[in-house]
């Protein structure tokens, strides 16, 4: 599925409307370049598992967990990942097969231990459409080649 938005608020509500399907044990990959609105998707995410609490990119923890929505939250940022070996560390198993839903920003790089059943979500620019156009892509039960 391709869905084609132009503002951050259609973003954030593009979102929404995924993660209030969600259930527990779903993993959402969520890939796109610097700048592509990937913590802007996650806030309308958290909000959709209704969450109240303010959502950050957790860069330098690798995950934040939020337990006061409908099932508990875990938000991932692997981009500063140097080895595979760090997730294991932080005993991501418990979060990949627990009883929550993770939502992974920049899962392609860590693409060998995501499980086949994730679904994968794309965010892309193109200025030329405009400063706020995004396409957002959503690909369930496949592996992204990167």
């Amino acid at each position: 599925m391709k869905i084609e938005v132009f503002s951050e608020k259609e973003t954030k509500d593009i979102a929404y409307n995924i993660a209030k399907n969600a259930k527990a044990g779903d993993i959402y990959c969520l890939c796109g370049d610097l700048g592509t609105g990937k913590t802007q998707f996650s806030k309308g995410f958290s909000k959709g598992l209704l969450i109240d609490e303010d959502i950050t990119s957790p860069t330098f923890t690798i995950v934040n967990q939020y337990d006061e929505g409908r099932l508990p939250f875990y938000h991932f940022d692997v981009y500063r990942i140097n080895d595979i070996e760090e997730l294991y560390d932080i005993g991501y198993e418990e979060y990949f097969f627990g009883n929550g839903v993770c939502l992974i920003e920049w899962a392609e790089l860590i693409k060998d231990i995501i499980p086949k059943n994730a679904t994968w979500i794309n965010i892309y620019k193109d200025l030329e459409k405009g400063e706020d156009y995004r396409l957002i892509e959503v690909i369930k039960d496949e592996h992204i080649s990167y």
